[in-house]
């Protein structure tokens, strides 16, 4: 990509871009249990800006770059003080001029939509309330994995309408899936991003559907995706929201509704008891250790896309 280009959305990117990028996964992936990478990245850095702990995103994105040949500076809240301390754009401005890339984990959307504006240097969304679109590229490597193609596989969301949920619709739509969403009445996903997931639906030939009963959300769906009930920042609401989600818990029980071969997805941290079973999180069906090991390697493969290597 000659062009400067972001990953603040998973919408900046086309669906010919998103699917090489998928590609490249793969063949980076195969490449890593092969025996290795060439160190491609060699004296390129990478600045990760977190204002949420994480352990998945800071892990595969700082092996990841460490596996490139390259290298990753963690930035905790205190490191900077976005917007307190020190101005969105002036950081943007700043890190531009010593690395290659920035990361950023944030709160407010609106932080990596600033970020992006200012920075002469690629921006990821690693994380926030609005979308997590790293996450998406490695749910559906994972389901390439298992089920071959994405187009026309029928996938499932259950739960909350978040940001897991927001990207998880986009990329599927750009893909060719059938992505129904199932989500109690008021947590459904953000309107916006429907329009924009069923405007991709348009053009792949997928389809989106948004319902309110976890099982019509489930019936015949190759992949059964859920995720907390409570996002960090929302532990005020966690009571009321154990109570609204109990019948979207993805259970023994629910599972039986999907295909017999579903596989079952969480991007972890995992409240177990609450929107998942021990038993189906642990069970035949869950390819959550494949999802989050997939981490590492479509973020591999996002990076170097960006970096024109």
């Amino acid at each position: 990509m000659s062009q400067l280009k972001h990953l603040v959305s998973v919408a900046d990117f086309s669906p010919p871009e998103l699917e090489r990028i998928l590609a490249r996964a793969r063949a980076v992936k195969a490449e890593w249990k092969a025996g290795g990478h060439e160190p491609v990245l060699q004296g390129q850095t990478l600045a990760m800006i977190f204002e949420k702990p994480s352990l998945r995103t800071r892990v595969t994105f700082e092996a990841g770059m460490t596996q490139l040949g390259g290298h990753a500076i963690y930035l905790a809240p205190a490191d900077i003080g976005l917007g307190t301390r020190e101005s969105v754009p002036d950081v943007a401005r700043n890190l531009s001029r010593w690395v290659q890339v920035i990361l950023a984990r944030t709160f407010a959307h609106a932080t990596v939509q600033e970020l992006a504006a200012h920075a002469t240097v690629p921006v990821i969304n690693a994380l926030s309330d609005r979308e997590h679109p790293c996450q998406a590229l490695a749910d559906y490597l994972t389901i390439l994995e298992r089920w071959g193609a994405v187009a026309g596989l029928p996938v499932a969301f259950v739960g909350d309408g978040n940001n897991v949920c927001h990207s998880f619709l986009l990329l599927g739509a750009a893909l060719g899936a059938r992505v129904t969403v199932g989500c109690p009445p008021g947590y459904t996903p953000d309107v916006f991003i429907v329009e924009q997931a069923r405007a991709l639906a348009a053009q792949s030939g997928g389809q989106v559907a948004i319902v309110s009963e976890a099982r019509q959300a489930v019936e015949g769906a190759a992949v059964v995706y859920t995720d907390v009930w409570t996002s960090m920042g929302q532990e005020s609401e966690a009571s009321q929201r154990r109570r609204t989600f109990q019948p979207y818990q993805v259970n023994a029980a629910l599972l039986a509704h999907a295909d017999r071969e579903a596989i079952v997805l969480h991007c972890l941290p995992a409240h177990r008891g609450e929107e998942i079973t021990d038993e189906v999180l642990d069970g035949p069906q869950s390819a959550v250790l494949d999802q989050a090991e997939n981490r590492l390697h479509a973020q591999k493969a996002l990076i170097l896309e960006l970096l024109g290597r």
